[in-house]
């Protein structure tokens, strides 16, 4: 009789358990939900992330630092990052390309403008020559640009070198870009006042590794 009590226990002990488990189970799918094509990306597995040590050394690497840094990077860049964090252990990603995005936005609306001073100050000695001749072109056309970077969509790293200690990074910018080109007479003669135009740049920045300038700048120019 003694037996079978304890029998009948354990099969109660047991059917409780899987009862307790279904209901994790339940409540689990209710939370996350069938995926329906919407939701964001899963994060990538850790063979095709750039390691940790591409992020600054002094700070907690958390997860969510470590995802915002990796997700705008193509794989055939990750070496080249692998080595310039190695030859400057402070580089940190996030925060390169905050930085490439503002400086996008600067270098065009001073080329836009005209102000090769402001160039000068951002982009290598060619590419501000190649911009100044380009600016030259445009006064003696009488021309005005009249364009707005409207938004960037994306800005992902695709390429990344060092030799010795000059460091290169290719950055992909997309985004909107209303243009307007006026003539001597302020009448529009290219472009659109009100639609914006896809755009696909990449542009390559440099900097030489433990400078004393902390500056990267417009090396060269394509489009994608």
């Amino acid at each position: 009789m003694l037996c079978v009590q304890r029998i009948g226990g354990r099969v109660f002990y047991i059917v409780l358990l899987a009862m307790v488990a279904g209901f994790l189970a339940l409540r689990l799918y209710s939370v996350l939900g069938k995926r329906t094509g919407h939701e964001q990306p899963l994060p990538k597995p850790a063979d095709d992330r750039v390691p940790a040590a591409a992020l600054p050394r002094t700070i907690d690497v958390t997860p969510e630092v470590r995802e915002a840094a990796v997700r705008p990077i193509e794989g055939g860049a990750e070496s080249g990052l692998r080595a310039i964090v190695s030859g400057e252990p402070g580089f940190d990603v996030p925060r390169f390309l905050e930085g490439s995005q503002a400086a996008y936005r600067m270098i065009l609306e001073a080329f836009w403008r005209g102000d090769e001073k402001a160039l000068a100050d951002l982009v290598e000695p060619d590419v501000a020559h190649a911009f100044g001749e380009s600016i030259t072109a445009r006064r003696e056309a009488g021309e005005v640009l009249e364009n707005r970077l409207v938004s960037i969509e994306r800005a992902t790293i695709v390429g990344a070198s060092l030799t010795g200690r000059d460091a290169r990074i290719t950055v992909r910018f997309d985004a909107d870009i209303a243009a307007v080109t006026r003539n001597a007479d302020g009448q529009v003669i290219a472009g659109s006042t009100s639609d914006a135009v896809e755009t696909h740049d990449v542009w390559t920045f440099a900097r030489t590794l433990k400078s004393s300038d902390p500056n990267w700048k417009l090396a060269d120019t394509d489009e994608a």
